[in-house]
């Protein structure tokens, strides 16, 4: 909730990324959506795409990697190469720990097609009684970055007293996997197309923040995943205002 008076300093945002899930299903490009729990701290009830905020051990550089360098994503996202890797590996980790799908394989060119023998895993990093560099080592796993595609960039707006710099990563489905709603930060778990949901934000079954429509707007031009893969992106960083009118409180996307 928006308080009723800006604050003088605004609360620094956290680092945070967001991976948007897609696949092609029968009637074209469909997108992986949670409903946060009701009494969240943040978003509440809101519809998502899995993610959350930088963990200090996702900056370990032991993390094996294979795909685009932290210094490729640092120039997409404008920021340090050790922020990079960090919301690069903060984006593979929440992916597994939200909806269970790993963008990780046995080797540079392959990916896991079961999760299933991982399940104990997925629960301690919920826990974080493991960093994802030591799960994927125990494993022998390799993060696949080559599987993520930069997207955008939203930073909460300045009145808000939770605040997040969010980098908007979009991955598809490795085939073989599937994703789950078993996080309990989620009542339930879908996959629709984007004019689906947006239809049913439109209709008052959904609630989406801006980041959430906006994004699926953007994705409801593309008819597949190839086109989502072919599309080139420039990330500039969005910052919406507060504006007040009377007792109402807008939104306001620049």
């Amino acid at each position: 909730m928006v308080p009723d008076e800006a604050p003088e300093v605004p609360v620094t945002p956290r680092d945070a990324a967001t991976v948007m899930l897609v696949r092609d299903g029968d009637a074209g490009l469909e997108v992986f959506l949670q409903r946060r729990v009701l009494g969240m701290a943040f978003a509440g009830g809101m519809t998502v795409f899995p993610g959350g905020g930088v963990d200090p051990r996702d900056a370990d550089t032991s993390v094996a990697w294979t795909g685009p360098t932290p210094a490729w994503w640092a120039e997409r996202f404008a920021c340090p190469p050790e922020l990079a890797r960090a919301l690069v590996c903060a984006a593979v980790r929440e992916t597994f720990e939200e909806s269970g799908v790993l963008l990780a394989g046995p080797s540079a060119d392959s990916v896991v097609v079961d999760t299933s023998p991982y399940t104990d895993a997925r629960k301690a990093l919920v826990a974080r009684e493991v960093s994802l560099a030591q799960f994927l080592a125990d494993e022998g796993l390799v993060l696949r970055a080559d599987l993520l595609r930069p997207w955008a960039n939203w930073v909460t707006p300045a009145e808000e007293p939770r605040r997040y710099d969010t980098r908007f990563f979009v991955a598809v489905l490795p085939s073989g996997q599937r994703a789950d709603g078993w996080t309990t930060e989620a009542s339930d778990a879908v996959w629709q197309s984007p004019a689906g949901a947006l239809e049913d934000w439109r209709e008052g079954r959904r609630l989406l923040m801006p980041p959430t429509w906006v994004t699926l707007s953007e994705l409801g031009e593309f008819s597949g995943v190839a086109d989502v893969l072919a599309g080139s992106r420039e990330v500039a960083k969005i910052i919406p205002k507060v504006v007040r009118e009377g007792g109402v409180v807008r939104v306001v996307v620049p």
